[in-house]
């Protein structure tokens, strides 16, 4: 059965991206030794991607005329009106995401269903209680403000520590489940 993953990277403070959306202080970490290799490993089981407009706009901004996913139906949860790039198996979607549950999961073909960002988005899954696990890998860099990691609306149940791992001597790599979704 597919789970959906939020695999991210977060700032020790709890941020995801600066106020007005800049990744240089992730970027940075690019090159550190570990960090491709977690991500490769990851998108092994990734079946299909999940964004909101701002992710999607971000990527258009910064990646003009290359889409990162080419291989995989992308779903874009938007009130804009936006086009996709050429040869992109792009889904513009609005509303509540559980009325999208199962079409993602069909879509992911028993693999994972990645819900790339934002938080917002993701505090959504979270609240319809469609969040199995969080990957979050926290980079040795403090923000002071930003977006939040998961803007959720009050206290979590505790999470379950699947593993942790060092990447590259810097940065640490969490994998949690969260209570009562699937077990693996």
């Amino acid at each position: 059965m597919s789970d959906f993953q939020y695999y991210v990277a977060s700032s020790l403070d709890g941020f995801i991206a600066t106020p007005d959306d800049d990744l240089g202080w992730l970027l940075q970490f690019d090159s550190t030794e570990g960090v491709g290799e977690g991500y490769e490993e990851f998108m092994a089981g990734v079946g299909c991607v999940v964004m909101g407009g701002q992710t999607y706009r971000w990527l258009l901004q910064h990646e003009p005329g290359k889409w990162p996913y080419p291989d995989l139906p992308c779903w874009i949860f938007t009130h804009r009106e936006y086009s996709a790039p050429e040869g992109a198996d792009i889904t513009f979607v609005r509303g509540d995401v559980a009325e999208f549950a199962q079409d993602l999961i069909d879509s992911a073909a028993g693999r994972n269903v990645w819900l790339v960002g934002g938080g917002d988005l993701v505090a959504q899954f979270a609240r319809a209680g469609l969040l199995d696990e969080i990957i979050v890998t926290l980079i040795p860099v403090a923000l002071g403000s930003g977006k939040q990691l998961l803007p959720v609306d009050g206290p979590t149940a505790p999470l379950e520590l699947l593993s942790s791992r060092t990447i590259g001597g810097a940065a640490v790599e969490l994998r949690y489940r969260l209570p009562g979704r699937n077990a693996g």
